[in-house]
Order: C-alpha cells, then sequence, then structure tokens
C-alpha cells in the first residue's frame, strides 16, 4: 500500500515552518539555551520562541501551552484539511497525537499559585493536562469527526502515532489521518530526568567520549497521510512503521538492541527495501551513555558504516513525545523540495566520537548528497518502546 506524506506542519527551537526550520538545521544552528528549572544546578533546553496560536474559547478546556503548540503546528494544514473534507467527508479522517507530557505545566501553575496564595486559578481544570485530550482537541479545532486517540509512549509516541496512520488507512477506518506529536517544557520532566542523573550541564554532544545526557526540547510536528497522492503535495512515501516491546527495564535500552533492530527491520521488511537501500539516518542520539552505546552497535550490526547519519539532538534537543515525528519530518525536509542542494542534516557535537562505540558515518556540517531517496528515523523509549519509521520519495 502507497501511504503519502503530502504535507507538514511543524514547530520547534529552530523555527515555526519547515522552510525556517530545514534552513538553520542545515546550517548547523542550535535552538538550545541555559535553563535554571533545576534546583541547584544548571542545564540546557530548547524551548519554541515562535508566536504561538491561541485556543479558541470553544476549546478552553484544553488550554495548555502543549495543546497550543499542536495547533501552531497544524494551523498551516487547515487548507489542505478542508479539501480532504470536501472529497471523503469529516467522519472518513482520523486524528493520531504522540505525547508525554501533555499539559502538565498548566497543573505545576496551579500547584504553585495554590500553595502561594491559598488557592489555584479558577480558569484551571484537570482535564487540560490528561494525558490523552491532544488528538481530541485537534479533532475539535479541525471539525473532524472520524477517530481521535492520543498515544503516550514516552519519547516514540508520535512515531508509533504514523505507525497506527498506516494502519488506519490499511483497515479501511480512514481515508486520511493527521499524525505527529507535540510535547512542551515542564519543570517535572527535566526534574525527573535530572534525577535519573541523565541531563548534561551543558549542551549535549550525541556519541561523544564526553557525553553525559540529555537536554529536553519542545515541539510540535503533523503530517497529512492519505492512501492516495495529493495534488500540490510532496511524492514522500510513508513505506514502513517497525514497532517492538522489549521490556528490558523501565528507563535503560536492552545493551545490545534486539528490541531496536527488530523494529528497523520491520520498517524496511514492510517497505520491501534492505539495509543497502537506506540513504539517511535520523539517529535517537540523545548523548545518554547506554542509548548511544546501544545505537551505535545496533545500526553498524545492520547497516555497517556505509549510511550517513546524525542526531538532531545537539540542535533541538530531545523533544520527548514529539521526537518521533520531529525527526521524521527531518527526514522529509530531507526528501522534499526544501532541499534542493542535496544537503544532509549535520551532527551537531563536540567532535570527539567515543572510541568504545562502534563506527557510525556522522554527516560533517555542509555534506550534500547526489541523491537520497530512502531516509530512517529511529525512536527509542523508555520500557523498550521502540520505533522506526522509513520514508522515501515515490516516483
Amino acid at each position: 500500500m502507497n501511504c503519502y506524506l503530502s504535507d507538514l506542519g511543524l514547530v520547534n527551537a529552530l523555527g515555526a515552518s519547515p522552510e525556517e526550520v530545514w534552513a538553520r538545521l542545515i546550517a548547523g544552528e542550535t535552538g538550545l539555551t541555559p535553563c535554571d528549572w533545576i534546583p541547584g544546578r544548571t542545564t540546557y533546553t530548547a524551548p519554541v520562541t515562535a508566536v504561538l496560536r491561541e485556543l479558541p474559547e470553544s476549546l478552553s478546556r484544553f488550554q495548555s501551552r502543549n495543546a497550543r503548540l499542536a495547533l501552531t503546528a497544524v494551523a498551516p494544514l487547515e487548507g489542505r484539511v478542508a479539501e480532504l473534507v470536501g472529497r471523503y467527508g469529516q467522519q472518513r479522517i482520523a486524528v493520531v497525537a504522540g505525547t508525554s507530557t501533555s499539559g502538565i505545566a498548566r497543573g505545576e501553575d496551579a500547584v504553585r499559585q495554590a500553595r502561594n496564595e491559598g488557592t489555584a486559578p479558577g480558569h484551571y481544570h484537570y482535564s487540560q493536562q490528561e494525558i490523552g485530550n491532544l488528538a481530541e482537541c485537534l479533532a475539535h479545532y479541525l471539525s473532524l469527526s472520524g477517530p481521535a486517540y492520543t498515544l503516550s509512549t514516552a519519547c516514540s509516541s508520535s512515531a508509533h502515532a504514523l505507525g497506527s496512520a498506516r494502519r488506519l488507512l490499511a483497515s479501511g477506518q480512514a481515508d486520511a489521518v493527521i499524525a505527529g506529536g507535540a510535547d512542551s517544557l515542564c519543570r517535572l520532566t527535566l526534574n525527573g530526568f535530572s534525577a535519573l542523573e541523565s541531563v548534561d550541564a551543558k549542551p549535549c554532544t550525541p556519541f561523544s567520549g564526553n557525553r553525559a545526557g540529555i537536554n529536553i526540547g519542545e515541539a510540535s510536528a503533523f503530517f497529512i497521510v492519505t492512501k492516495e497522492a495529493v495534488a500540490g503535495g510532496e511524492p514522500i512515501g510513508l513505506l514502513g512503521v517497525g514497532a517492538s516491546s522489549d521490556a528490558y527495564h523501565i528507563s535503560a535500552p536492552e545493551p545490545d538492541g534486539r528490541g531496536a533492530e527488530s523494529a528497523i527491520r520491520q520498517a524496511l521488511t514492510q517497505a520491501s527495501l534492505g539495509p543497502g537501500d537506506v540513504d539517511y539516518i535520523n539517529l535517537h542520539g540523545t548523548a545518554t551513555r547506554l542509548n548511544d552505546q546501544m545505537e551505535s552497535r545496533v545500526v553498524a550490526r545492520v547497516f555497517g558504516d556505509r549510511v550517513p547519519c546524525s542526531s538532531s539532538k545537539g540542535q533541538l534537543g530531545h523533544t520527548l513525545g514529539a521526537a518521533g515525528a520531529t525527526e521524521a519530518a527531518l527526514c522529509w525536509l530531507a526528501l522534499s523540495r526544501y532541499n534542493n542542494t542535496g544537503q544532509l542534516p549535520p551532527h551537531v557535537w563536540d567532535g570527539q566520537y567515543d572510541p568504545e562505540l562502534a563506527s557510525l558515518n556522522l554527516v560533517t556540517e555542509g555534506r550534500s548528497t547526489a541523491e537520497s531517496r530512502y531516509c530512517l528515523s529511529n525512536s527509542f523509549a523508555f520500557g523498550g518502546n521502540n520505533a522506526a519509521v522509513l520514508l522515501g520519495t515515490i516516483q
């Protein structure tokens, strides 16, 4: 089954449009900035600085920064959604969203005010931070009545949302799907990762011998996914989505990466491709000791050191539940009309490769390729919730 990713809405620390994000990405710019949200120490985060869409009053029960990030990404897609509604009907268009923080920052603000002033703000309601509210919010905003649900599998959430989109189309339950994810910065998540000793006090350095953990970012990325090509849309296919749950440990990856490898090979099989067909890999590349060790083993075992690859975490931070869709979006941009010079996303770090890791072909800034047809994006989450997304041009 052909599965088209015709349109992309994108916002992250590098910008609020595909054009802006791509230009700053390939220039090697970073959105990481100092942050003092962890008591007694500093770190870096990658906040979105663009002006975000406000929710209409009718959606006030969903009010949160997370929802506003999602609406900011989805807003440029409204014209295309209207076309699809005219073709298929509201009930035939689904929404699948991935997130991990939801609107928890609203709860943090409410608790802070209750502690300082004795009462929570009157506009706060627990529904604003419910983990499952994002897809419902977007479905109401876009006036869609097809299936709408939210996935939360930590850092692979929105990658799995793309897999769900493929299944909804293949099973005939929808003719088009709005699929992606959003996650916003909050103190709870930042301090939680700090408690796990997984946060770097400096800008993160994936695959470096000096790596010391992640920097957290926020982002939103949503695709329009269809079985049929859309006039004026990009001829880019969602060719395969592999998934596994190895359940090795609640937060540490399985050292040999058997679950991660399974997800990658499933994506290749679904796309009827082999390792030699892949032209670029967007690595999960968190800059934690164990993830980078595991991922380098898996990529070297499956692909050798031939395929150019990079992690975007040094520019965008780790955008958690939005990471899967956000980093698939970087692959989409590499295949799209925005990349008319064949550039590859660079690996931004300190340049000190860890000699204990399996060898990888990391992309240097300014590197280009004659042709890229197939790109893979890896997402590996807590609990062994692994996902691999394979995109390619459809001739």
